[in-house]
């Protein structure tokens, strides 16, 4: 079974990851998942989305190169080793995992150039949580 990825390019300025996910939103299509990279000058944004060719054809014009790809999506035992598990059958078969990233979405994690100003900014807003609560998950 494949799922369809949506990636977007786009330079690396304040605002350009707040527009697509408005675009997104206003257009009624849920990001389910996604990643984010970056360089000096510019980024790459990959999203697993309700509609992605409706997606991808609403951020196209809107300016945004996109480009949407197959890839798999694994549910991966909740367990230790369970990730380990499954890059193994991979590793065994000589399936090159090019990257990976987490489609759950309700807790997301951000790097941002000043934390402590992000986390004031944001600490009244939404729920922050701890080293301890995300060892938890």
């Amino acid at each position: 079974m494949k799922v369809r990825q949506l990636t977007v390019f786009l330079e690396n300025r304040s605002g350009r990851l707040a527009e697509i996910a408005d675009l997104l939103g206003r257009a009624g299509i849920n990001i389910r998942g996604f990643s984010t990279t970056e360089a000096a000058e510019y980024g790459i944004v990959r999203l697993i989305v309700a509609e992605p060719e409706r997606a991808r054809k609403l951020l196209h014009d809107a300016g945004f190169t996109t480009h949407v790809s197959p890839v798999i999506c694994v549910r991966v035992p909740d367990e230790p080793g369970g990730l380990a598990g499954v890059l193994r059958e991979l590793a065994a078969a000589g399936v090159s995992v090019d990257y990976l990233y987490s489609i759950s979405f309700q807790d997301v994690c951000f790097a941002v150039r000043d934390v402590d100003r992000a986390v004031e900014l944001l600490k009244d807003k939404v729920t922050l949580l701890t080293d301890e609560e995300v060892g938890a998950l």
